[in-house]
């Protein structure tokens, strides 16, 4: 077995999903010392509150599934947080005072939702936006108050509400309209409201409006089609989002992600001129961009090859070669944000490093108590030629080992994630075990561009699965990975594809071990969220009953009886993602036909935020490989 520090292999993978985290804190914008934070160190995710001035710190939200979203206002004299029902991801907005002890809904009269973004204002003001999983279809038309009609495409009628909620009154609607929308960002002087929207059909790639709170229209911008404001673009497939505007009140800027040259990029829209500022930067990878406090400059945020960096940009002197590069060491970054003083605070960690929240004046931000994890091991890269281009890959081997070994392909999530060289508890589990880790950027990552990430549209599962295969051939031939002894493991997307290949390419795997997965795609279109639901029309160029032959082309359960390999389906009873039923009925082929499976199912929802079940899941997964591979 692999040595990676102190402790058996059984004591350092579990201790590295058992020791205490931290995430970077957020902090009130005009009370900067108020933050909220989220932690494990109870062995649950849960919210946290901390007052920098007196450095108090307590737990704010104890749940049994734990609590995944909080935010403070901007005078940090509310905390608010999203309370779903055991993972399932509809619930309600629930507020306390920061150093309260009351817990109260935010706004009564909202029912349970799927949530669409929330942004808060002074004096309670909230936009809050919410989604109801609908059946029926109707066509387009747009119900926004103040907007132009929009027609086209077939929606379905859960569709997203996006509400005004002060203290004391009722809910206004801002905006309605079947097709998937969001919150994107509120001015801080509470008059205007960006939202992303597809209202033109296509849900991977959204435009975006700003609204007054009245609903009148203030900018509608959609680089889709060949169309934009003040400008022509060459063609679909230009996404619009990442909205935050300027923190200074009165200054309102709009800062928008756009792709309108094959690749993630900032630009600032001036609301008040209409003009539109693209930052280009002499940067390789893809770019993305926050507001420092006192909107002067822009904090670069630049992804290449797997890795982050971070940059300021001074917007006065951007022309003339404001750019500079911030001293973060060589990892990738999962959070950032800039203080009142001009530092900023990040949450970094490399492969073989765990995270720790930092700052550019030096030292760590916050540190969990207790001991840190134990650290694991660098990866390589590979590039590996595939049929749409050039495939990166991440390589993880056992200290000393030599090859062919064991090998897991272990399939990130999205599609539109991306694996990166950053510390991950399950790629270092494997490793302990004396496994190979083998991680695919394939054709639908980001990170690579927007071709690249775009290039599984109208046929997904089957164009990831020719890259995964093209660095499979590269890990036999290279020596790396016995042939006789390889695994094909995911969660989320990452567990589809696990299936989808087992299916499609059933000769090339020993093991399968699929967690979250899409296994029946007709049943799991009628039962997903309704954004979910936009996303797979997007992604398949329309409904399951407008395009059945891509869906049953793309569903494992197509191939169900062509899988040879023994199968472990890891499912949460509650996940509104990857429903159960359609994994119930794929299981249940799967017994029917005699194949060799077994099913671990967990109380919550798309994964699990408690640190035993987490660790429950890892070792199943481990001892279900280790029983069935040959040798």
């Amino acid at each position: 077995m692999a040595e990676t520090g102190g402790g058996t292999d059984e004591e350092r993978w579990k201790a590295r999903i058992g020791v205490a985290h931290v995430t970077v804190p957020r902090w009130a914008r005009d009370a900067p010392d108020r933050c909220v934070y989220r932690s494990n160190a109870t062995g649950t995710w849960e919210l946290y509150e901390w007052d920098r001035a007196s450095d108090a710190r307590r737990r704010l939200t104890d749940r049994p599934h734990g609590t995944a979203l909080g935010f403070l206002d901007p005078a940090g004299a509310w905390v608010w947080w999203f309370a779903d029902t055991d993972g399932d991801e509809r619930g309600v907005w629930m507020r306390r005072p920061f150093g309260g002890d009351h817990d109260e809904p935010a706004v009564p009269a909202l029912g349970p939702a799927h949530q669409a973004g929330l942004a808060l204002g002074t004096n309670g003001l909230a936009v809050i936006g919410t989604t109801m999983t609908g059946g029926t279809t109707t066509t387009g038309g747009t119900t926004t108050t103040g907007g132009t009609t929009m027609t086209g495409g077939t929606t379905t009628s859960g569709g997203t509400t996006i509400h005004v909620c002060r203290p004391g009154t009722a809910p206004r609607t801002l905006y309605t309209h079947p097709s998937d929308a969001h919150v994107g960002a509120m001015s801080a002087d509470d008059t205007l409201v960006a939202i992303g929207h597809s209202e033109h059909g296509d849900s991977r790639h959204k435009a975006v409006r700003v609204l007054r709170l009245d609903g009148t229209v203030v900018a509608d911008l959609w680089d889709g089609a060949g169309r934009g404001l003040g400008g022509i673009w060459d063609g679909p497939g230009k996404g619009l989002g990442g909205m935050a505007f300027s923190p200074v009140p009165g200054d309102n800027r709009l800062l928008i992600e756009h792709e309108r040259h094959s690749r993630p990029e900032p630009m600032i829209l001036d609301i008040a001129t209409g003009e539109q500022r693209e930052i280009a930067l002499d940067l390789p990878g893809e770019v993305s961009a926050a507001w420092y406090q006192d909107g002067s400059a822009l904090l670069i945020w630049h992804t290449h090859h797997a890795r982050d960096e971070l940059y300021r940009l001074d917007l006065n002197t951007a022309e003339a070669g404001g750019l500079i590069r911030l001293d973060t060491p060589k990892g990738v970054i999962r959070g950032a944000g800039t203080r009142p003083d001009g530092t900023v605070e990040f949450a970094w960690s490399s492969a073989a490093h765990p995270p720790v929240v930092r700052s550019t004046s030096g030292g760590t931000v916050l540190a969990p108590p207790g001991p840190t994890a134990p650290p694991s091991v660098p990866v390589t890269d590979a590039w590996v030629d595939g049929p749409g281009g050039r495939i990166h890959a991440l390589i993880s081997r056992p200290p000393g080992a030599d090859g062919p070994l064991p090998c897991v392909f272990e399939v990130h999530g999205g599609p539109i994630g991306y694996d990166d060289d950053a510390f991950d508890p399950v790629v270092a589990a494997w490793v302990d075990h004396g496994f190979a880790v083998v991680q695919v950027n394939y054709r639908g990552s980001t990170g690579y561009g927007s071709r690249w990430r775009d290039a599984i549209e109208g046929r997904p599962g089957l164009t990831e699965l020719e890259d995964i295969e093209a660095v499979r051939e590269w890990a036999v031939t290279s020596g790396l990975a016995a042939p006789k002894r390889l695994v094909l493991s995911g969660r989320s997307w990452g567990g589809y594809l696990t299936l989808l290949g087992l299916g499609t390419r059933p000769d090339n795997w020993a093991v399968g071990i699929s967690t979250m997965p899409v296994a029946d795609y007709f049943a799991a279109y009628e039962d997903e969220m309704e954004a979910l639901r936009a996303y797979d029309r997007s992604l398949f160029g329309g409904s399951p009953d407008e395009v059945p032959e891509r869906y049953r082309a793309s569903s494992p359960l197509t191939y169900a009886d062509h899988v040879t390999a023994p199968v472990l389906v890891i499912a949460g009873e509650n996940d509104p993602r990857c429903p159960i039923r359609q994994i119930d009925n794929y299981v249940n082929r799967l017994a029917t036909l005699g194949k060799q499976h077994e099913v671990y199912r967990y109380d919550a929802g798309h994964g699990s935020l408690v640190a035993d079940e987490r660790i429950k899941q890892i070792g199943a997964t481990i001892a279900f490989a280790c029983a069935h591979l040959p040798g």
